[in-house]
């Protein structure tokens, strides 16, 4: 392990003293049959352009890239993972509704 690991302890002149490690933890992904997403629209701070938001999604950050990349995919738009939410440029949230609720998520609609 690197010295960057090490929590705290510089020195010790005990004998049997070990260093600990941190250990990072990994959010664990649930089940989409646990989870209830929120997809809303949204158009605040964009200038007026309009974007489909996918929240509150529980799990590890690489299996959020994976859901917004299936989810660009299949509504062939652009779009960004950021802060734990999937945002695809343009109104969606019908297809993206039918396509998580396909998936075994709960999703509800948000807003308006």
């Amino acid at each position: 392990m690197s010295k960057k690991k090490r929590s705290g302890t510089v020195y010790s002149t005990d004998p049997d003293f070990e260093y600990s490690f941190e250990q990072e933890e990994t959010e664990e992904t649930l089940a989409p049959e646990d989870q209830t997403l929120y997809v809303s629209l949204d158009k605040k701070q964009r200038k007026g352009k309009k974007v489909t938001l996918i929240e509150n999604f529980v799990g590890a950050p690489i299996d959020l890239e994976k859901l917004g990349k299936e989810l660009k995919a299949a509504c062939g738009t652009g779009g960004s993972v950021k802060n734990g939410e999937v945002l695809i440029q343009g109104d969606f949230r019908d297809k993206i509704l039918n396509l998580l609720s396909d998936k075994g998520y709960k999703v509800k609609k948000k807003g308006g």
